[in-house]
């Protein structure tokens, strides 16, 4: 194609963004990266009765989060505006007008209880369900007495009464359709709204869309998009249908899947590149083995060519193996700068604010290698900040021993990394170590009683590398106390 690549994303305001419209919003981006092209954000908020409020917000920040950033549309402007269809309603009444004139739709003045006890006869008959056309074929005359009747009229679109409707699709190849398999449709509503086929057909061609990339359940409906594009005398962009999203066992996707808002993901504890990666996965490859790709890889091997038509799968599962592959990769100043907010949010109101970056910074090697999310580090990292540990003494007493062979290992323990000079891993392991075999006890007796002792936790991260992170007085303090439990029950 000579001219340069215009792709779009269109949501609806209806509700926050599940993966399914994400995805198609970074397949359109990917493209329009991949081309050098422009990435459009349009929103189609012409369905008033759906509409939920905070839903454009959740939108914008979706996209944000994944770094999807729009070239055109809401907040950007740029030179097809206004990018928000309630805004561009004459556009839609002037077509709608224009298609009328010709001859190719025609008001319609059926009443919402003709249309029900229509639709609930053809069910009761076994019948496709469809407008069955009565207002097509009305003369002047009962037009004009439905006209003075003041029944608000809508407008609908003369589909063909036989023939086909064939379209190439950019995945799929050709596709035709039975033009008997499609009723005349509705493209202007009575309160002077448009439906989506005619609004979505009018701003493509006027934001000059060169290539619509949309979800496949909008497959169905691309017939009656070509015919629109034909009677208003548009150039038809190319289309290309998204492979539909399935659960791991194969059904439609739904919220017991992870169907949930990308906002959700954001909100425990992924990131935003492995997301995308995983996103990106969904439908599209670039070989039989490749997961884990860099953001700017993915922009760089993006092709429709690559898109298949099976439905693909989400798995969780492999969303979390995917973050923590990412988590596990980036540096540990970068994960420090993530984990920060994540901490000042969850740990508990007694912890002093604001925490300090550098010992965050500290603390992230030590847990790094066990974290899937962000949200997993507050509850490994939790110790590191409390003043006081809340743990059953029972806990501090390990298989083998008895309570006081324990209060004696933590005393001599205790003693030991109080008179050391230098506070640090491995002068911690030089006195600890063979303290074990002087206790006669073996060393995962006397490490698992200090382990609980200065971090409250039977699995903790690497002993000797923790303890010199906390510190000497953090780590003799918590040694004490745990003495006194012993000493008290």
């Amino acid at each position: 194609m000579a001219r340069q690549v215009r792709v779009r994303f269109a949501p609806s305001p209806t509700g926050e963004p599940h993966v399914g419209n994400i995805r198609t919003a970074l397949f359109n981006w990917l493209y329009a990266r991949h081309m050098g092209g422009v990435f459009i954000l349009r929103i189609e908020d012409t369905d008033v009765a759906r509409k939920v409020e905070g839903a454009l917000e959740a939108i914008l920040a979706s996209l944000r989060w994944l770094g999807l950033d729009w070239d055109e549309g809401p907040e950007v402007g740029g030179p097809y505006g206004p990018y928000v269809q309630s805004q561009r309603l004459k556009l839609y009444e002037e077509a709608a007008r224009k298609l009328v004139e010709g001859g190719d739709a025609y008001h319609c003045y059926c009443s919402p209880q003709r249309l029900q006890e229509m639709r609930e006869e053809q069910t009761r008959r076994k019948q496709p369900t469809g407008y069955d056309r009565r207002c097509r074929h009305l003369d002047e005359g009962e037009r004009a007495r439905a006209k003075a009747q003041g029944i608000p009229p809508v407008v609908r679109f003369k589909m063909p009464l036989d023939g086909q409707t064939p379209f190439d699709d950019l995945i799929r190849g050709e596709v035709t359709f039975a033009n008997e398999t499609q009723d005349d449709f509705v493209i202007l509503k009575s309160d002077g709204y448009p439906t989506y086929h005619l609004a979505s057909v009018v701003d493509d061609h006027l934001m000059e869309i060169t290539h619509v990339m949309r979800a496949d359940e909008w497959l169905s409906s691309t017939p009656r998009h070509v015919r629109l594009y034909d009677a208003l005398g548009y150039e038809k962009p190319l289309f290309a249908h998204l492979p539909i999203i399935l659960g791991p066992d194969r059904s439609k996707l739904s919220k017991r899947h992870g169907a949930v808002s990308v906002l959700h993901y954001r909100d425990t504890g992924y990131l935003p590149e492995a997301m995308g990666n995983f996103l990106a996965l969904l439908g599209w490859s670039l070989d039989d083995h490749t997961e884990v790709i860099p953001r700017e890889e993915l922009i760089r091997h993006f092709s429709i060519e690559r898109i298949g038509k099976a439905g693909a799968i989400f798995s969780q599962e492999k969303l979390a193996w995917m973050n923590g592959m990412y988590i596990r990769q980036m540096s540990q100043e970068a994960l420090a700068g993530r984990i920060l907010p994540t901490l000042e949010e969850a740990l508990p109101a007694a912890v002093s604010r604001p925490l300090s970056g550098e010992y965050v910074h500290a603390i992230t090697p030590l847990v790094q290698e066990r974290l899937k999310t962000l949200a997993d580090a507050p509850p490994l990292m939790d110790f590191f900040f409390l003043e006081e540990l809340e743990y059953p003494h029972e806990e501090l007493v390990q298989k083998g021993l008895d309570r006081d062979s324990t209060r004696k290992a933590l005393e001599a323990a205790l003693g030991r990394v109080a008179a050391l000079d230098a506070w640090s891993a491995p002068s911690l392991e030089d006195v600890l170590r063979p303290l074990a075999g002087e206790l006669e006890m073996k060393t995962g007796q006397l490490f698992g009683a200090i382990r609980v002792a200065v971090t409250g936790q039977r699995a903790a991260p690497p002993l000797f590398e923790t303890m010199a992170v906390l510190g000497r007085d953090r780590c003799t303090r918590r040694l004490r106390a745990a003495i006194e439990r012993l000493v008290s029950r």
